[in-house]
């Protein structure tokens, strides 16, 4: 007898191929079989009428810190994800000496947007080197399976210690011993390596990260700590410095490509559009493709959508939070401080003010929230409501700068009223990359290219002003059901740029399709009332930290390793999830 079959879905199995109609049958966490007419089981679930995908892969997440404490890992579980991938962008808490328990908290609330003193009292720190923690995380029961790469930050703060956070370069010991310690990392199953070089990313301290001004040599020096492997992926995110010229973009992108070349492993990157270089994007295509040439399996990952901030009372930025008047109410509950902003008195007063500057030394607000304000007038043809369900590709006439304009009134304060809206709870939704032209054609440019990847969503980070886990659900409903605007994307497409493709690039060989012997992760769909739900902010972290969820309908079950761990929007209490150990996976069968 199986332990549970699902019967009469739409199977798509992951390879992109059109879907068929077969029961599953599942024994011992594997795919026992495919087919018809599968015999017993003790439990069936009738999924006619549904999609029966592969369990979903996320490979750009920042769970490093929450996958200590929690073994949920909401929201993205919430939304048909099945196996996280971490340590992206070059943050995370391993491998980490004592004395530097601080610094890397610091790190991942300027880095991440995950409130610190929520990682203070969360983090149980019963690790120091990287295996140490892939056998802590072991230890914590979960629904879903996690998969970790090496972080540059905390291993180059490991090894060089203050010098690390001076941004001084690193000597031939220093990188011969991140090598070693990366090395023994992906021996013990690490499925990669990543490192961080935006400018963007700044420490709760306002410092600059610890690799973003790495060296071609430590770069290069490190992923050759892959060399004999047969497995592992190595990661990087960059502004590319096009702003600066082009002469510091070629340099810049000559760094990474030989980082790239030098681990010999297939290699990703974050692409997006931004306002200030519209063409940068195109550039990077171009390099990409030639980086193919060469011999490297170079990747591109993409957002199905704008990589955008939530401004709110809630939020971890709001557009007046600079303002004389309300840093004076700032530390008051929102409902004391909703009260005082809807005084006609109080709201004269601070319309007739200008902001005060937000970033600058000692300040973790990155000089981008001072341009924005510098430049709202702007910056706000690109405000929206959500509405509910949410709509994340609207056109400019909704902006709050046109409403403003047709109403008769000035920006602030349309902007004022709207956050005031749903006593303070209202979210304005501020699309910063993959939005300049106020549609999602160049987003879809972006997903067909042959070398593009599903990512970005930045599960259990920013989350005082994003909630991009829900991306699964938004590629499934928008790009194959809902899109107005323009061209959508094939259903077996799209369910292969979340499971198979994904997979594929990791070299996680035991999951990412429907097929007999291997990990039995599944999502039961019903496609026709997938919805996401309107984020909110909920009060879970640690110590009262706050947080954006996002929680979606439509997902019948999902499916780890066998067992249901989600139905119908509820969890069930199961929790087969595993840390998954790159090079130690194997597959039951063919």
């Amino acid at each position: 007898m199986f332990d549970l079959k699902i019967t009469g879905g739409q199977i798509h199995d992951g390879s992109g191929a059109a879907p068929v109609t077969a029961d599953i049958a599942i024994k011992d966490g594997r795919i026992a079989a495919i087919g018809q007419d599968l015999g017993e089981a003790a439990r069936t679930i009738d999924a006619t009428g549904k999609l029966v995908t592969p369990g979903f892969v996320d490979i750009h997440t920042h769970y490093d810190g929450q996958a200590s404490w929690d073994g949920m890992l909401r929201p993205s579980i919430d939304h048909g994800v099945t196996t996280a991938v971490m340590g992206n962008c070059g943050v995370g808490f391993a491998p980490v000496r004592e004395a530097d328990h601080d610094k890397l908290i610091k790190l991942m609330e300027g880095v991440e947007d995950i409130p610190g003193t929520a990682l203070h009292e969360g983090l149980t720190w019963d690790w120091e080197s990287f295996p140490d923690y892939l056998d802590a995380l072991s230890k914590i029961p979960r629904t879903i399976d996690i998969a970790a790469m090496v972080p540059h930050d905390p291993l180059r703060v490991y090894v060089m210690g203050d010098r690390a956070v001076h941004s001084e370069p690193a000597n031939d010991a220093d990188i011969a011993e991140m090598r070693r310690l990366t090395r023994e990392a992906l021996e013990a199953g690490a499925v990669g390596f990543a490192t961080g070089r935006s400018d963007v990313h700044k420490t709760a301290d306002g410092e600059w990260t610890p690799s973003s001004e790495s060296t071609r040599e430590e770069l290069t020096g490190i992923a050759k700590a892959f060399n004999g492997l047969d497995f592992g992926v190595v990661q990087a995110v960059s502004d590319f410095n096009l702003e600066r010229g082009e002469q510091d973009f070629d340099d810049e992108w000559s760094i990474i490509a030989d980082y790239a070349k030098a681990s010999g492993r297939p290699f990703s990157f974050s692409l997006m559009q931004r306002d200030f270089a519209p063409d940068q994007w195109l550039k990077l295509i171009e390099r990409t493709e030639t980086l193919k040439d060469e011999g490297v399996d170079a990747r591109m990952q993409v957002a199905p959508r704008a990589i955008g901030v939530f401004l709110g009372f809630n939020c971890t930025f709001h557009p007046f939070m600079g303002y004389p008047s309300y840093k004076t109410i700032a530390d008051l509950p929102l409902d004391e401080r909703v009260t005082r902003m809807k005084d006609p008195a109080f709201k004269a007063q601070i319309l007739s003010e200008t902001t005060d500057k937000l970033s600058g030394p000692g300040s973790s607000v990155p000089p981008l929230a001072d341009m924005l304000m510098e430049h709202i007038e702007f910056v706000a043809e690109k405000f929206f409501q959500l509405g509910n369900p949410p709509d994340y590709e609207q056109s400019g006439e909704n902006s709050l700068a046109a409403r403003a304009r047709s109403k008769g009134v000035s920006l602030m304060e349309m902007v004022y009223d709207t956050l005031l809206e749903r006593d303070g709870h209202e979210l304005i939704y501020l699309p910063l990359y993959n939005y300049t032209e106020l549609n999602y054609d160049n987003v879809l440019k972006m997903m067909e290219h042959p070398q593009a990847l599903y990512g970005l969503s930045d599960g259990g980070a920013h989350v005082g002003t994003v909630c991009d886990a829900s991306m699964p659900t938004y590629m499934l409903t928008h790009w194959t059901r809902d899109r107005k605007r323009g061209r959508k994307l094939d259903l077996p497409r799209v369910v292969r740029m979340l499971t198979g493709a994904q997979a594929d690039y990791m070299g996680m060989t035991d999951r990412g399709y429907l097929r007999e012997g291997l990990k039995a992760d599944i999502n039961i769909i019903d496609l026709d009332r997938l919805q996401m739900e309107p984020p909110h902010m909920e009060r879970d972290l640690p110590a009262g930290g706050q947080r954006l969820l996002q929680g979606a309908t439509g997902y019948v079950a999902t499916i780890v390793a066998g067992e249901v761990v989600m139905e119908e929007g509820k969890l069930t209490g199961a929790m087969p999830g595993t840390v998954y150990r790159a090079g130690q996976q194997a597959v039951a069968a063919e």
